[in-house]
């Protein structure tokens, strides 16, 4: 069952504008300008947005297959521009975000596959230890945000709180708190996807990586 849309609120594409700027922001932050906090804070904001509109597309795109395929083909473009910006050289040991959000789109895909509830308990947690073993951005806690806003699609208010919940238990006080912000522009959500303009925002991620780390090398070489 598909939500009611509305007239007015925000669309898919305005809120992928947002989380957009808010990760921009946030990657400034942290190739460039660690010493202030207030752009991390502010980037805290983009991947709870991701996780929501990521659950919005694995349940309206009418072939998930090439949408997971789509995800597993920037996780591969993107992997040596996020290794260079943020740990100046290739480096295995930690993968980008597309990782953990194609993980948690192929949790959608098997869950709606078998439709029970059993499976929904056997996929997740698998997919949970693999973003955690292969060391994904967010890893396992993202796969939970993920399976949150899975579960709890159809029921509006509740699926944003119990997200606030979860971000609270898993991160504590800290600085990923501010990810609580993100619920305010998701609740206007209208259920309208927006311009189609998916290759550009896919293509975003690596390019604005591989440009923030050439900044890097002319500044501080």
């Amino acid at each position: 069952m598909v939500e009611k849309q509305e007239i007015f609120g925000l669309n898919g594409f305005v809120l992928k504008c947002i989380a957009m700027v808010c990760m921009l922001i946030d990657h400034m932050g942290a190739v460039l300008f660690p010493q202030y906090r207030i752009l991390r804070m502010i980037g805290r904001i983009a991947f709870p947005i991701y996780c929501f509109l990521l659950v919005e597309g694995a349940m309206h795109t009418k072939d998930i297959r090439k949408y997971e395929l789509r995800l597993l083909g920037f996780a591969l473009i993107s992997e040596i521009p996020f290794d260079l910006a943020f740990r100046r050289g290739i480096d295995w040991s930690h993968q980008n975000v597309f990782f953990t959000l194609l993980f948690g789109v192929i949790a959608i895909d098997l869950a709606q596959q078998f439709k029970n509830k059993l499976s929904v308990i056997l996929i997740f947690p698998v997919m949970i230890v693999v973003a955690e073993f292969l060391n994904t951005d967010y890893g396992g806690k993202g796969i939970v945000f993920i399976l949150c806003y899975y579960l709890l699609y159809e029921r509006k208010v509740i699926k944003h709180v119990m997200f606030a919940i979860e971000n609270i238990l898993l991160y504590g006080l800290g600085i990923q708190i501010y990810a609580c912000l993100a619920v305010i522009p998701m609740m206007f959500y209208n259920g309208k996807k927006g311009p189609s303009l998916k290759y550009f925002f896919y293509a975003f991620y690596p390019l604005h990586l591989l440009i923030l780390y050439l900044i890097f090398k002319i500044i501080y070489g």
